[in-house]
């Protein structure tokens, strides 16, 4: 045996025995997570427990990225650990999470970037109605696009929330890389028509005023109904992301072809509790106001007197009368600290109502 041989047939053995352990320290994990819901069930008796833990899971993956030495990169060591922990979960109770569908949309991929991919998913066709479905109990989260760097805010999930009785319970943020893609390889010129969301086609626009100039646009309900129009359609492609192009077997024409390169889309966790503090939270709220003059300055004047940092402001108008705006507010910290309790007393005389959304642990993946 020569010296490579030898010297790879001992790290190949080093290798089978690390995994032995790795299984068994899995292993052992998983019957601690087992021990974990027996011992909450048995505290909780006839009362619904409460398995999945927000701000739990959060702690835990940011320690594990704080820890980690390498040469796995810190997210990737998180990524491997959210699976795991999802894993360990569903041997608790498997959870039930809707989502804005059809399957193979970027909504879908952010689902389980949070979650994972041990969790029952459920496709919905509006974001009401994955409010309903998690307001009703049949699902015991919702995951809703709320925010794009790109082209702003999703007015439709701040609207459902004036009404809802839900709560944000996370936020998960999915770099979006869209793909040209079609049933087959063919050239550029010989396409005809194009698929995609309204928003999609937008983030590509100069990509395809000069690639494309020529070709009809035409907007679609969800990027993965895109992809399902071109699978079938000769001449045609799909504006979509990887999870879309493997689920219905289509190939890459063009990659990354957004105009922005750092495009983000925000997705909240939407769910029926009150989340508790994780050490490095965000808050929502909704602040109704009296039409008067200054009334946005009095709402935001308490934030810079007591030093807390908003991170998005959004106005949208209100169904109580012609010309009255809500003002959705996003901003560092938890909503029962101190100073966030000083903050929100201030807004109060000026306000008509003040709706806590949630506050939820920043987004660690």
């Amino acid at each position: 045996m020569s010296d490579e041989s030898k010297e790879l047939s001992q790290l190949r053995s080093k290798i089978d025995g690390i995994d032995q352990q790795i299984q068994l320290l899995i292993n052992e994990r998983a019957e601690c997570a087992q021990r974990v819901a027996e011992v909450k069930q048995s505290a909780a008796g006839e009362k619904d427990v409460q398995y999945y833990r927000p701000e739990r899971e959060a702690q835990v993956l940011r320690s594990v990225m704080a820890r980690n030495e390498g040469p796995l990169p810190d997210e990737d060591m998180a990524k491997l650990f959210r699976e795991i922990m999802s894993c360990c979960l569903a041997l608790e109770k498997p959870m039930n999470v809707a989502f804005l569908g059809p399957a193979g949309t970027y909504t879908h991929a952010a689902a389980l970037k949070h979650f994972g991919h041990f969790v029952n998913v459920q496709s919905l066709s509006a974001i009401d109605e994955v409010f309903r479905e998690v307001e009703s109990g049949h699902a015991n989260y919702g995951v809703v696009p709320v925010e794009n760097s790109t082209e702003g805010m999703v007015n439709h999930t701040l609207d459902s929330f004036i009404h809802s009785s839900l709560y944000i319970a996370g936020e998960v943020k999915l770099r979006i890389h869209h793909h040209l893609l079609a049933q087959n390889i063919i050239e550029l010129k010989s396409i005809k028509r194009v698929y995609s969301h309204q928003q999609s086609l937008a983030q590509c626009r100069k990509w395809l005023d000069s690639n494309c100039p020529q070709v009809e646009r035409v907007a679609v309900s969800s990027n993965a109904e895109a992809a399902r129009l071109a699978m079938d359609e000769e001449g045609a492609v799909a504006i979509a992301g990887d999870m879309a192009a493997d689920l219905y077997k289509l190939e890459k024409l063009a990659q990354n072809v957004e105009d922005e390169p750092d495009n983000t889309t925000r997705f909240l966790i939407i769910g029926s509790k009150v989340v508790p503090a994780s050490g490095q939270d965000k808050t929502s709220i909704l602040v109704s106001v009296k039409n008067k003059p200054g009334a946005l300055y009095h709402v935001l004047e308490p934030f810079h007197k007591n030093n807390v940092s908003l991170t998005r402001l959004e106005t949208r108008p209100s169904s109580s009368g012609t010309w009255a705006y809500v003002f959705f507010i996003d901003f560092e910290g938890h909503f029962d600290d101190a100073i966030v309790q000083d903050v929100i007393a201030e807004i109060s005389p000026d306000a008509v109502e003040i709706k806590h959304l949630g506050s939820y642990p920043v987004g660690v993946l």
